[in-house]
């Protein structure tokens, strides 16, 4: 049994419990109220203080499930403008939200991609938006799933990023695309906004407008986050790969570099965004990968959001302390005890004790309403206080920035100035070098003037030829044949030098031998002279009588002596003389060798250059014709793609096409497929001229396109077996095309490029053509008068049965009907009666019409004759005439 201290304990539980069920109950109303404003199918921009209310009720409950529960209910798929404000909400609470919605976000994943599918098949303004924002929702989702280090807000540091993208080149490069294509995304929406809005500038300012223009501002957000993020990793790469390797990329970026600086500029002049946030700017140019030191010139974009609120979004600012929980925490101890004083009396203590302790209640809420008065004005003063040191962090932040970036670009200028010094120090070396080689060069200047003239006079001429030859690559072979022959001028030069050499030598031996054998003779003489002199002495001695003649002969003797030795004198002169002739001349002869070698090394050289040049400039020519036949084939792919594309659009399914068109459509394409198998062996013929299969891969991309888009129209007036074969037919020829121009477009496969499989899908394409021609066509020329003839008695025919069983029916209504039956019946009969008294004078008038015709227009020739040469007209009254009959058939 309960004592009476135990009861207000129980009774304080109950209305614990009762608190906490109400806070839960004002947490959902609440959330309700603000999705409802937020998500509304009203023309205007989703006002600020609900989505802060829908924020922070995330925080609250660590989550997203009330939202959720809320948002499945919403007529999305009904409401375009309702869609547009739902993806701008997703988008606050994913960059803005609890960490948990992301998860949350996930799990529904499926049925926001639904409504984007859907809103994309419309062709309504705000659905088509909202489709582009889905496509960003879901790329934003699958990133930041992938990424977990990313918060959905995308703020994380430098030294972050370097963690995140790691040391492996592949993460790096696959972290980098995967950032493009979010930014891809980004642009994607800001696109489409600025293409729904109108020109002029003062749109901004109309609800419309800023309806549409709201969520960029969470795109602005993201893009100047991302931006920074893909340069950073754009010059980690290009630290790791090579910049050819890297050409796709910078490609990729400076296109999103440009779409970026053009988005931020056009947001920057509306007055919408110039009240509501900071657009950073970006440089003039983009940042240059392959030097390393502009990294340091990069200077991270900083958006900052003002803290001017639009006046429709002021409200209560929300306590952060609950102060109203002390009057809370005393009305429950008041309604215990007046609860309990009911329930078992008044207690014990006086009227004066009350009366003291509802006065302390008293003074107790007005302390309580200052302090709340007091904690709104603090409150206030804080938030002011909290927005300024919010500008100033940003402020310094961008500064410090700055000056880290102008501490690195001083660091670099630094080494760069350094490396200049030592630069200038080693010209300066090299300058001394070259003044002493200069000094040394002038003395040398005087001696080969002559030959530097006729060297500068060789040089001109090789000039001319060189210039010729950059002018004109097809006259290098000329020139090269010129080349030849002036080696082959210099070869024969030299061996007339050196047989020249070899003569004088000749001859200056032979004189020298001649010289030789005079002194020879001389010295012969002059040693018989001794001889005959001794003799001659010798008989002095013996005779003194001889004397007188003696001696005048030995005078003889030694005048004689005289003279033959100054011919001695005279003849080693002039074999001296020849000597030296002969040393001059082979210094001249060797000097000349020399020149002419020279000369012809110079000469082998410019050939060699003139060769590499000329292989250089053949493999280019090779390279841009196979770039030409790449974007041939990368345009040809595209109308295939497009006319593929086509069979399955719904928006096609009201075209349609004959036959005839299809078969004539696809005979072209069949032509087109040789033409470029054609062109395609001339190319690998000569790869350098692809002029013929440019041209064939044009004619075969337009008229396969045209077989695709006339046969998905052929098919939908075809039979269904018949639509659907023809329709695989055409995805077969797209499949096959796209799957041949594939081949073309790679380096390693073009020489193995086989059209048979195109072939092979047209000609399937030509025969269900075929197959869906009228099969009157069919018929011979010959049989359309027999044919004629047929036709028109089978229609007689018809119609005299449809006349008697008519009579019949007419017969058996007077015996088993009476009264209004049977009038009603005589008149029906006498009515069809009537009709076919009516179809066998037209058959009659027609007969008689087409004998008039056939008689005045057959002139010499026969009625068989007639009818062959006016087929159509032949096959037009066949058609006819099977229509009466059909017609009287379906009567009776």
């Amino acid at each position: 049994m309960n004592t009476i201290r135990q009861v207000p304990a129980k009774v304080l539980h109950r209305r614990s419990v009762h608190s906490l069920e109400a806070e839960r109950e004002q947490f959902d109303r609440q959330q309700a109220a603000s999705i409802s404003k937020a998500i509304n199918s009203q023309e205007v921009p989703v006002k600020e203080k609900h989505a802060r209310r829908i924020i922070l009720g995330t925080h609250h409950e660590k989550g997203a499930f009330t939202f959720w529960s809320y948002a499945i209910g919403l007529p999305l798929s009904s409401n375009s403008i309702m869609s547009w404000k739902f993806c701008h909400v997703l988008h606050k609470i994913l960059r803005d939200g609890h960490p948990n919605v992301l998860h949350d976000f996930t799990r529904h994943k499926s049925n926001i991609r639904e409504m984007g599918n859907l809103w994309a098949h419309m062709h309504d303004r705000y659905g088509q938006l909202a489709s582009v924002y889905v496509k960003l929702l879901n790329t934003k989702m699958d990133y930041h799933k992938k990424h977990s280090e990313f918060p959905p807000n995308l703020e994380v540091t430098d030294e972050a990023l370097d963690k995140a993208s790691g040391t492996d080149v592949n993460n790096i490069f696959q972290l980098t695309v995967e950032m493009f294509d979010y930014m891809d995304c980004e642009l994607k929406v800001a696109e489409s906004v600025f293409r729904s809005l109108d020109t002029s500038y003062a749109v901004s300012q109309t609800p419309s407008g800023q309806c549409r223009l709201a969520p960029l501002i969470q795109v602005i957000q993201d893009c100047s986050h991302l931006y920074h993020y893909t340069v950073k990793l754009m010059f980690k790469l290009h630290s790791c790969l090579p910049a050819e390797t890297l050409q796709g990329h910078r490609d990729r970026f400076y296109d999103e570099f440009h779409s970026l600086k053009s988005f931020f500029s056009r947001s920057r002049d509306m007055l919408y965004f110039k009240r509501l946030i900071q657009i950073p700017k970006l440089p003039e140019s983009p940042p240059n990968f392959l030097r390393a030191s502009a990294l340091a010139e990069h200077v991270k974009p900083v958006v900052i959001i003002s803290d001017e609120v639009p006046t429709d979004d002021i409200e209560e600012p929300e306590s952060l302390i609950e102060v109203s929980a002390a009057p809370v925490t005393e009305s429950p101890n008041l309604v215990d005890v007046d609860i309990f004083d009911a329930a078992f009396g008044p207690p014990t203590n006086n009227s004066f004790e009350k009366d003291e302790r509802n006065l302390q209640i008293d003074n107790l809420k007005k302390e309580v309403e200052m302090l709340k008065v007091e904690l709104e004005r603090v409150k206030s003063e804080a938030q002011k206080y909290i927005a300024q040191l919010k500008a100033q962090i940003n402020g310094l932040e961008t500064e410090l920035e700055e000056t880290r970036k102008l501490k690195q670009k001083a660091l670099v200028d630094n080494e760069e100035l350094r490396d200049e010094l030592e630069n200038l120090r080693k010209q300066k070396g090299d300058v001394d070098k070259t003044e002493f080689l200069l000094v040394e060069s002038d003395k040398k200047v005087q001696a080969n003037e002559q030959r530097y003239n006729k060297l500068k006079e060789k040089h001109s001429d090789l000039v001319n030829t060189h210039a010729e030859l950059l002018r004109k690559s097809a006259e290098t072979s000329k020139q090269l044949t010129v080349t030849q022959q002036t080696r082959e001028e210099e070869t024969r030069t030299k061996q007339e030098l050196e047989f020249a050499m070899e003569e004088a030598k000749r001859e200056a031996e032979t004189k020298l031998e001649d010289q030789s054998f005079t002194m020879e003779q001389l010295k012969r003489e002059i040693e018989a002279k001794k001889e005959e002199l001794a003799t001659i002495q010798g008989s002095l001695r013996n005779s003194d009588q001889a004397g007188t003649e003696m001696n005048s002969r030995l005078r003889s003797l030694e005048a004689e002596k005289d003279n033959l030795r100054k011919t001695v004198a005279e003849k080693e002169a002039e074999a001296y003389t020849l000597k030296n002739t002969l040393q001059e001349r082979e210094m001249a002869m060797r000097t000349e060798k020399d020149k002419a070698c020279r000369e012809l090394e110079e000469l082998q050289g410019k050939f060699t250059e003139k060769a590499n040049r000329e292989q250089l400039l053949q493999q280019k020519l090779l390279d841009e014709q196979f770039h030409m036949v790449q974007g041939t084939v990368r345009e040809a792919e595209s109308i295939i793609q497009d006319a593929v594309a086509k069979v399955d659009d719904p928006l096609h399914i009201r075209c349609t096409s004959s036959p005839d068109y299809l078969i004539n459509r696809a005979e072209a394409a069949m032509e087109s497929v040789n033409l470029m198998q054609q062109g395609h062996s001339q190319y690998l013929t000569n790869m350098a001229d692809a002029s013929s299969l440019l041209q064939a891969l044009t004619r075969f991309a337009h008229l396969a396109a045209d077989a695709i888009v006339n046969g998905s129209a052929t098919s939908h007036l075809a039979p269904t077996d018949q639509a659907d074969r023809l329709t695989d037919g055409c995805r077969e020829c797209g499949k096959e095309s796209l799957r041949y121009l594939g081949d073309l477009k790679d380096k390693r496969s073009v020489s193995r490029a086989d059209p048979a499989s195109v072939r092979s899908a047209i000609q399937k394409i030509l025969d269900l053509g075929q197959e869906l021609r009228p099969k009157s066509i069919d018929v011979k020329q010959e049989e359309l008068g027999d044919m004629v003839d047929k036709e028109m008695a089978s229609t007689s025919a018809a119609i005299e049965d449809a006349v008697k069983r008519i009579e019949e029916m007419m017969k058996q209504a007077r015996q088993g009907s009476s009264g209004i039956k049977l009038e009603v019946n005589e008149r029906i009969l006498n009515s069809c009666t009537s009709l076919m008294k009516a179809i066998r004078q037209l058959v009659m008038a027609s007969t008689s019409l087409q004998k008039e015709i056939v008689e005045s227009g057959r002139g010499a020739a026969t009625t068989k004759e007639f009818y062959a040469k006016n087929s159509r007209w032949t096959e037009g009254l066949i058609s006819a005439s099977k229509a009466v009959g059909w017609g009287a058939t379906q009567l009776v």
